[in-house]
């Protein structure tokens, strides 16, 4: 009988230590980076003159991206701890000549970081995920992504989440890995939803749910930023998962 207790308990114990070290590895998985400080540059009428400055800057290894901001289109880039720390590597930026004026992004000004009730910081960081996203819609798919290719699909949706304070994984397949499970019943705005367009099993594709059954992506090149509707049929038959971040 003793036996049998003791056997029962070595095997309760091995399948606890298990399931806390799996627990332990999807949670490390679903964590993202959040960005300190960073440093904004640029203030173009003209995408074009954004998405080149974006590529200068990205050909020197700075992960630059653009974003549209009261009708001008403005550079971004960096993840320093301080403010003293960008700025140092701003003014060094400057006498390389890469940049010209520049502006200290503090990261009190993400909604995830407001001093508001978690409901309320989750809610407002979602709300400026789609307002983020839906400031792209009509981008040339050309413009702002990491070389002179373009913007794809998963450097849209980074730059929508480094414009709220959140760094995301540089492919959809390392973004679908990253994150919380969704159920497709259960998509809040700004989650985002994944899929597999080449006739593969990998996921390849990435948009930003913004609401009633509809995400912005960006769908390939020679294209623009767009909406399109998750349940229509050719969505529907490629979507592959959700994952949320908030």
């Amino acid at each position: 009988m003793w036996k049998v207790v003791f056997i029962w308990f070595v095997l309760f114990y091995f399948i606890s230590v298990n399931l806390q070290a799996t627990t332990q590895s999807l949670a490390k998985d679903s964590t993202i980076s959040n960005i300190a400080y960073s440093i904004q540059v640029g203030s173009f009428q003209k995408l074009e003159n954004a998405g080149k400055l974006a590529d200068s800057l990205n050909k020197n290894g700075l992960d630059a991206f653009f974003f549209k901001e009261n009708g001008m289109y403005k550079v971004r880039f960096g993840n320093y701890k301080s403010s003293n720390e960008a700025k140092d590597m701003a003014l060094k930026f400057q006498k390389q000549h890469l940049i010209d004026k520049f502006f200290i992004i503090n990261p009190t000004s993400y909604s995830m970081n407001q001093q508001v009730s978690q409901k309320d910081k989750a809610k407002n960081t979602r709300y400026n995920l789609s307002k983020r996203a839906h400031e792209y819609l009509g981008v040339p798919y050309k413009w702002g992504g990491e070389s002179s290719s373009g913007f794809d699909c998963s450097g849209l949706v980074r730059a929508v989440y480094k414009l709220n304070g959140m760094s995301l994984p540089r492919t959809s397949r390392d973004q679908f890995n990253t994150g919380s499970f969704v159920l497709k019943s259960n998509l809040q705005i700004g989650d985002l939803v994944f899929f597999t367009t080449n006739n593969g099993q990998a996921v390849n594709h990435v948009g930003i749910y913004i609401g009633n059954g509809k995400f912005i992506h960006a769908p390939g090149k020679g294209k623009k930023v767009v909406i399109a509707n998750l349940d229509s049929s050719y969505w529907k038959k490629v979507y592959r998962g959700a994952r949320k971040y908030i």
